[in-house]
């Protein structure tokens, strides 16, 4: 076996050796978005209702729909976790609280392998590009591989390039809800030679016997998927395809349940978007809780709607897979919280900023700067009961028997003077069918100082990402 000389991540021979035989507050000045209310209404009686009904698959398409080829602008179906058929992580309506925990370990380790990821950055001489960041899994999208094409639900992730499947023969298989692909029943499926320029911009990789491409993938909590790397041809309808390079994973293990694989849609030279040649893409994220459907689009042209917020997207140099975004602050009620701006921004050796990220749940801050957002929100709903934290939330109440409230408007406000006013609903969120709610925020960690802007925080919005121009915008309501 002989390694990439690249050695940006740590090959676990043990791995690789089987598949060689196999606050205080300001004034808010008036922004140049839409919104400057203070407060925002909570509909406790309606979210309730989602949590006590059991979750179905009725909704989900057993086939993607027909996308247009990559030569113009495409749509791919976007689910929630909950839609999944055959869901091996669906829980009872009457454990709602469990499946809250779940999620929140989920998270927790997403974050924990992304800062991992950061860690390692950092400690190199030269760039990341493919990205191994885990993530949390609540959404999948339909996507069509291999010829005859096979219809597959894979975990989309921003804060990941490579995509990859979990293929026969399996050494070691999670359980997932499609037929695991086969690459031997495809005749469009080709190995990588270890010699391809491909197999090399791997951050590990290795050469089995017939000196084809292996790859691997490692992640912050352990998790891993291993396997070869190959060409295969994606299915856009109308007997159109195109290649891509992916995984083939057959030693695959960790919170991948479900997925059949991962869509990598990180900012590399290895994501989807980048090997499909595309330089915009959205999504818009529905409620987890939903079986409610939406899309992620491709190739469409950057956002040109009125309620657009736009921000300037950012490059870490260290870190090519994430995409960062320039922030300057927050606000509560209509007062801008009096967080310095030095603690959104990233320096000059790549740390800190914001990123958007898909595959993260809650939104994460520094340590000082979740405190002034916190206490601000606290002072701001001292007439509603409280109630124990739960998990990474400490900043939770007790809203049972009531049909709504009023609570104060969080907003994020970025470069270029635009701020993002969020709804109730994506930052006080149920944590059981019995009316805790709970401040969906939390801190990076103690000594952390980077920012992700979650999903939880997504939801409802359509986010859209313009690489060629440098921006992302978010334009609420628009599933």
């Amino acid at each position: 076996m002989a390694p990439n000389p690249k050695p940006l991540l740590l090959i676990t021979s043990l791995l690789l050796l089987p598949l060689l035989s196999l606050s205080s507050s300001r004034t808010l000045p008036h922004p140049k978005s839409s919104t400057t209310t203070t407060t925002t209404t909570l509909s406790i009686t309606q979210i309730l209702q989602n949590t006590q009904t059991p979750l179905s698959s009725s909704s989900h398409q057993s086939n993607p729909p027909t996308p247009k080829p990559p030569s113009s602008p495409f749509s791919l179906p976007l689910h929630s976790r909950s839609s999944l058929p055959n869901n091996p992580h669906h829980i009872p309506s009457s454990s709602y609280r469990s499946l809250t925990l779940s999620r929140l370990l989920r998270d927790s380790l997403r974050v924990s392998s992304l800062l991992s990821c950061l860690s390692l950055a950092h400690n190199t001489s030269s760039p990341i590009v493919s990205g191994t960041s885990q993530g949390s899994g609540e959404y999948f999208t339909r996507l069509s591989f291999g010829r005859p094409p096979k219809p597959l639900s894979l975990v989309l992730d921003t804060g990941s390039d490579l995509t990859w499947l979990q293929c026969r023969p399996c050494l070691d298989c999670y359980q997932q809800s499609d037929p695991i692909f086969d690459p031997s029943s495809s005749s469009s499926y080709s190995p990588l030679p270890c010699s391809s320029p491909l197999c090399r911009s791997l951050d590990v990789s290795a050469c089995a016997r017939n000196r084809s491409c292996l790859y691997q993938v490692s992640y912050g909590d352990g998790s891993f998927t291993v396997g070869d790397f190959a060409s295969e041809s994606v299915a856009f309808g109308d007997g159109n395809d195109q290649r891509i390079a992916l995984g083939c994973g057959h030693d695959n293990e960790g919170l991948f349940v479900g997925a059949a694989g991962l869509l990598g849609l990180g900012a590399g030279a290895l994501s989807f978007p980048s090997q499909i040649k595309v330089s915009t893409f959205s999504y818009c994220l529905v409620d987890r809780d939903s079986v409610d459907s939406s899309t992620l689009d491709f190739g469409s042209a950057a956002a040109s709607d009125a309620a657009a917020v736009t921000a300037p997207l950012l490059r870490n140099r260290k870190m090519e897979t994430f995409y960062y975004v320039g922030m300057t602050g927050m606000s509560v009620g209509g007062e801008v919280l009096s967080i310095p701006a030095s603690a959104f921004e990233m320096d000059e050796a790549g740390e800190g900023g914001v990123i958007v990220d898909s595959g993260t749940a809650v939104t994460r801050l520094p340590v000082e700067a979740y405190g002034s957002l916190r206490e601000a929100f606290k002072k701001g709903t001292g007439g509603l009961p409280a109630a124990e934290g739960v998990a990474l939330f400490d900043t939770c109440y007790d809203l049972s028997g009531r049909e709504s409230v009023e609570v104060p408007t969080v907003a994020f406000h970025f470069a270029g003077g635009k701020s993002l006013a969020l709804a109730a609903k994506n930052y006080l969120i149920p944590v059981d069918s019995e009316g805790t709610f709970c401040f969906a925020f939390a801190p990076t960690g103690t000594t952390g100082r980077l920012s992700i802007i979650g999903n939880l925080q997504q939801q409802g919005t359509r986010v859209a990402f313009d690489v060629a121009n440098s921006v992302v915008s978010f334009t609420p309501n628009k599933c």
